[in-house]
């Protein structure tokens, strides 16, 4: 998951183990480029200036307003309501998981590779994955948003249910919970999910052929038969799951051998 409580978000042995032993870390995006970061800022805010009032009926936008007014942000609304409808939701959906500080598996992940001097890499880019928004209509991610916040409660249930179901390393409930429970998400997931496995899964088998390496992608990637355990299987790959007890798992593949029939372990995180 990409956004946990901090004290949920802690590495298992067996993670530290496949960073060490991994050439290369690969996360969705390059998150160790500060630079590229900071430019793709300019990504997260709608096309042609739009804002969330040119989207939304007075009333609604109040509705919208007014919550954030009650709930904050870590960014004043008059800023937050130029992004994305589906960014602005993301923020909703972390206030759920109700705890004073939040982390990511990626930052911790990240933190680690660092102090063992790995070279970290993106399976796209952050302009790329900021862009993909824009294929969704802004009136529906606006029309979503509202729904988010009128059912609020609820949706602060399906996140704390996320949570469990990912801590109890449960892909198949995961699969079935983002299918159904981010309203936007299950209406394009070829877009947002299906599409970019496909291209990863191009990506991981030249890369594999040459390294060993360590890829942390959210979670709801792995599961399914589109799924990048599934697409790696149908490329020759053989993958087992490395459990632990403990801990969560995390989209983390470590390859035993450069080769085309090798074998990629999923290792789990927290």
């Amino acid at each position: 998951m990409h956004i946990l409580c901090a004290d949920d978000a802690k590495p298992s042995d067996s993670l530290l183990i496949a960073v060490r032993q991994s050439d290369e870390i690969y996360f969705e995006i390059d998150i160790s480029d500060f630079e590229g970061m900071m430019k793709s800022l300019q990504y997260l805010r709608m096309n042609n200036g739009k804002k969330l009032a040119d989207l939304l009926s007075p009333g609604d936008y109040n509705k919208v307003k007014a919550y954030f007014e009650k709930n904050g942000s870590i960014l004043p609304f008059g800023m937050l309501e130029r992004f994305k409808p589906i960014l602005i939701s993301s923020i909703i959906e972390e206030n759920g998981l109700g705890c004073k500080q939040t982390n990511g598996m990626e930052l911790v992940i990240m933190k680690e590779s660092k102090s063992q001097g790995k070279h970290i890499h993106g399976l796209e880019t952050a302009v790329f994955q900021a862009g993909l928004f824009d294929s969704i209509p802004y009136e529906l991610q606006a029309k979503d948003l509202v729904n988010y916040i009128d059912s609020a409660e609820q949706y602060k249930k399906t996140s704390l249910e996320l949570v469990e179901v990912y801590k109890n390393q449960d892909l198949q409930k995961i699969d079935e919970l983002t299918k159904t429970g981010d309203i936007t998400i299950s209406k394009y997931l070829d877009l947002l999910l299906y599409g970019r496995n496909r291209k990863w899964a191009d990506s991981l088998d030249r890369i594999l052929q040459k390294k060993s390496i360590l890829v942390a992608v959210g979670a709801a990637h792995l599961p399914g038969n589109q799924g990048l355990i599934q697409l790696l299987r149908v490329r020759g790959y053989t993958v087992t799951a490395v459990m632990n007890s403990e801990i969560s798992p995390v989209s983390a593949y470590r390859s035993d051998a450069i080769s085309k029939k090798q074998t990629i372990k999923t290792a789990p995180a927290r």
